[in-house]
């Protein structure tokens, strides 16, 4: 388990991270999600021990941590870094005896997850060569390729198209099942929303909130219902009883004010509109990140 206890990070005038405090545990997918300059990062590096904390504590298992943790741990730092010139197979083999991977466990470990990503083809040919989308799955699957019980991952789905992102997202709940413990930064909130039990939303440094997802939405939601139709929905917004309406190219997501019942917006609806869709959904994680920490993070 991970315990982050009242961590704080400054930087000349800037303090990066405020008091931050939280835990992971094994088998989780933990998220750690902002807006772009919320601490994320500098939260994951003071894990890492690649930077000190100014004041806090961080302990693996109720201990600091040591060189014998770090070789159980897989990192994918938010600056991709894999080294130009060399072969993309002996790059991960590297990385993986840098863990203690014996070359053969290395080779066929990467050799497994490379025919899975579709990189197989790629293993004798440079770095360099690889795009940015293929560069940011071979730094994945040298963050993994050891087997590791502890995952961090720092923006990882930057670079990649909507498949490449589902497939991580899929060996990140595989890792999981497995009894891993993977913590994610991420600002794309339908990411964290898909797959994490527990988030911290961080902003400023600080937290915002913090807990089980379920929770989360049920403290800060609100009533929400999701509509299909066809015809002029414009007038949906002007309802007494309506709190807001997100209008999209085929649809309108609704959210209503508290206590409102969605048979009312169904009545009003039903006679003006030619329906296709009403579903009674529960809040969006991006919903609640706007309305908690939106109009400081455009300012931001």
């Amino acid at each position: 388990m991970l315990t982050i206890e009242n961590v704080v990070k400054t930087y000349a005038n800037v303090r990066a991270v405020d008091g931050l405090s939280f835990e992971t545990r094994q088998g989780e997918i933990f998220g750690l999600i902002g807006p772009n300059g919320a601490g994320k990062s500098t939260t994951i590096r003071m894990v890492m021990n690649i930077i000190a904390p100014d004041s806090g504590l961080i302990h693996f298992d109720g201990k600091p941590l040591t060189d014998a943790d770090k070789a159980r741990i897989g990192y994918l730092p938010e600056e991709r870094g894999l080294y130009g010139k060399a072969k993309v197979g002996e790059v991960l083999e590297y990385l993986s005896a840098l863990k203690g991977m014996s070359s053969a466990d290395a080779k066929a470990s990467i050799g497994a997850w490379m025919e899975r990503f579709g990189l197989a083809e790629w293993k004798n040919r440079k770095v360099s060569e690889l795009s940015k989308g293929m560069a940011q799955k071979a730094q994945f699957i040298g963050a993994i390729a050891h087997h590791p019980s502890v995952v961090l991952f720092d923006e990882p789905f930057s670079g990649l198209d909507p498949l490449a992102q589902d497939e991580l997202l899929a060996v990140m709940v595989e890792l999981k099942q497995k009894g891993t413990m993977v913590l994610f930064s991420t600002h794309i909130m339908e990411h964290a929303e898909k797959i994490c039990e527990r988030i911290l939303l961080v902003n400023k440094g600080k937290e915002v909130v913090y807990g089980p997802m379920a929770d989360i939405k049920a403290k800060y939601g609100r009533n929400a219902v999701q509509l299909e139709f066809d015809g002029d929905g414009s007038f949906v917004k002007d309802l007494d009883f309506v709190a807001s309406v997100a209008a999209y190219p085929r649809w309108i997501e609704v959210e209503l004010k508290e206590g409102t019942d969605p048979d009312l917006l169904f009545a009003a609806v039903a006679g003006r509109l030619r329906m296709r869709r009403f579903e009674t959904v529960s809040p969006s994680l991006h919903k609640i990140f706007v309305r908690l920490v939106g109009g400081e993070a455009n300012d931001a």
